[in-house]
């Protein structure tokens, strides 16, 4: 499930010129936006089915107040608007409304899920194609003769991961999927899809499900004696929101992706980046759990959208934050060597890298190199 860092609303630029200065230091802003303050909208899923994304949004927001507490971006404080959407994407547009109408926020950032998101908007991490396509490189190097059973969520989101998926195994697919099977977020269980897979005979589980679902068919596939080599999606690593639920000895075993660094083990614990999230994970959000990586992906996030607010200068049109985040490149510090945000004008996905990782029944560890899109 990909999160987003930025969707900007299609508006009218709406230039201020202030004081009767050189035209070169004529400071220009959007609705939102202040010489004290920079006004960024937010929509997160604290409640409903997806509310373990929560944390996400509960990240970026102890993120932003440690900028704050360091004086802002040049000199202007973050007011970081973040509202629920129940889970419910069709309130996002309402919401997304609000925001820009009442709340007047300069930008919405980091709102949560596919269908609820629409263009003029930038992603964060790989697509879901090329997960799918990492898999699918995987299982032919490891196991060519694997029989793949697939669950994927009926939706836009789902169907480009099984893409993805189709796309790595070529000509191989049809002989080697032997079942596909969806699910509908509406479903009160998985148990006639999982059954399914199993009956299947597969050796090789795609386990394509996100959040709660993923939990769910990994418990019950272990539970029903199935156990095939499995796979889940970035979206559904987390080990306190997903796994843990699941019972770790249930997910030992499985595989998925990831761009960031580990930050759990003592010889991880030495890289300075880490010590310095963990530092900020320590004093600025200390209610969540470490073991969840939702709040790295907040974290990094948001430290995106400051990097590009920082290039903005005083220059805080809508047009001008899609101009900065669309020349980006550059290193974050939680991401894993060989990973880099770079966008440009006709290339809007800021991550285009990821690296296998394997579940142990403790921890991730890392299974290979980084891939490339």
């Amino acid at each position: 499930m990909n999160s987003f860092i930025l969707r900007m609303v299609a508006a009218t630029v709406f230039a201020i010129a202030l004081l009767a200065i050189p035209a070169l230091a004529q400071k220009k802003y959007d609705p939102g936006v202040t010489d004290t303050e920079i006004k960024i909208g937010n929509i997160t899923p604290y409640t409903g089915l997806f509310s373990e994304y929560g944390a996400e949004g509960r990240a970026e927001a102890a993120y932003f107040q440690m900028i704050n507490d360091r004086g802002g971006i040049n000199g202007r404080k973050i007011n970081f608007v973040s509202v629920d959407d129940g889970s419910l994407a069709h309130k996002s547009v309402e919401l997304a409304h609000k925001l820009i109408e009442q709340d007047g926020v300069l930008l919405i950032f980091s709102s949560f899920g596919t269908a609820s998101n629409i263009p003029w908007t930038m992603g964060f991490f790989a697509t879901y194609r090329t997960e799918g396509l990492a898999y699918a490189k995987y299982i032919l190097q490891s196991k060519s003769d694997a029989k793949i059973a697939v669950l994927y969520a009926n939706s836009e989101a789902g169907k480009e991961y099984l893409v993805g998926l189709h796309d790595g195994l070529g000509e191989k697919a049809s002989m080697m999927i032997v079942k596909e099977v969806s699910y509908e977020n509406t479903d009160a269980t998985l148990t006639s899809q999982i059954v399914a897979l199993k009956s299947s005979g597969a050796d090789v589980f795609i386990n394509l499900a996100l959040g709660k679902f993923a939990t769910q068919a990994i418990r019950m596939a272990y539970d029903i004696g199935w156990h095939p080599l499995q796979f889940i999606p970035n979206a559904s690593l987390s080990i306190a929101a997903f796994l843990d639920p699941a019972g770790p000895e249930k997910a030992a075993g499985i595989i998925t992706n990831a761009r960031s660094k580990g930050w759990l083990h003592t010889q991880e614990r030495r890289d300075p980046a880490v010590r310095e999230f963990l530092d900020w994970m320590s004093k600025y959000n200390r209610q969540a759990s470490p073991r969840d990586q939702n709040n790295v992906a907040g974290y990094e996030r948001a430290q995106a959208l400051v990097e590009v607010l920082k290039k903005c200068g005083d220059n805080l049109t809508r047009a001008n934050v899609m101009k900065q985040a669309a020349s980006l490149d550059l290193e974050l510090g939680m991401l894993r060597p060989g990973i880099r945000i770079t966008t440009s004008p006709t290339d809007y996905q800021p991550i285009k890298q990821l690296y296998l990782i394997k579940f142990n029944g403790k921890d991730w560890v890392p299974l290979g190199q980084v891939i490339g899109d």
